[in-house]
């Protein structure tokens, strides 16, 4: 289970690995998580190790090489799990507070707004049904809501029915975002975004479904998934 700040410094050494073929140092490691000692660097860089994600070679200064990367990584604990933003398309691009989180911060109540489809489209429920708690160093800056999944379409993206999707409210995105799209005013679903040419695509992330292709007039984006919140 990687904590989120764990997973985007392992994120960042890797992606410098692929660049330079050097890994960063510590002061850049720190730099680019905005911590602000290297001692936070050094318990990340550890715990990477522990769990078999980065491998520190002996008798070389700044040897690190990265042995894995999670697809999706739960981070917590009991019956339910929080899991960050780690899918394609959307890496890199959730900002927070350090991890752990310090035992004082308290979860935030997060809105759960109904259901959405992974699979043929569903009806958009906009009616406030209860809320979930998630870590506070889990969420990006601005407005956050929840849905439940409903479908197998993202199952190759690690999102299966019966979770909890966790949503940043926004209404624009990136070509590989991940979305919430709202189709003719009518119809809610959670799939890959795409542009191609001047239409939209939404992908699935299974074979068993196809793209659907749509003007742009047809597509509303409501929000751009951040994690999952999975019942175990």
């Amino acid at each position: 289970m990687l904590t989120r700040k764990q997973y985007e410094l392992l994120r960042f050494i890797s992606e410098r690995l692929k660049e330079s073929g050097v890994p960063p140092s510590f002061d850049e490691m720190k730099d680019a998580l905005d911590l602000r000692s290297k001692s936070g660097i050094h318990r990340l860089i550890t715990a990477l190790e522990e769990r078999g994600f980065i491998r520190r070679l002996p008798n070389r200064a700044r040897a690190i090489e990265v042995i894995k990367l999670p697809e999706l990584q739960a981070a917590g604990a009991g019956r339910r799990g929080f899991t960050p933003s780690v899918i394609e398309g959307n890496l890199g691009k959730v900002r927070g507070a350090s991890a752990p989180a310090d035992e004082g911060e308290r979860p935030v109540a997060v809105p759960v707004m109904g259901r959405i489809a992974a699979g043929t489209p569903i009806e958009a429920l906009q009616t406030r049904s209860h809320t979930i708690s998630v870590p506070p160093d889990m969420l990006g800056s601005g407005e956050h809501y929840a849905l439940e999944v409903r479908g197998d379409s993202m199952v190759d993206a690690g999102i299966l029915d019966g979770d909890m999707a966790l949503i940043q409210r926004n209404e624009t995105a990136d070509t590989g975002d991940i979305v919430v799209a709202l189709i003719d005013d009518e119809e809610a679903t959670l799939k890959r975004f795409r542009r191609r040419g001047a239409s939209i695509a939404l992908e699935p992330a299974n074979t068993a479904y196809e793209v659907r292709i749509l003007p742009p007039n047809r597509v509303k984006i409501q929000g751009k998934l951040i994690g999952l919140y999975r019942k175990y």
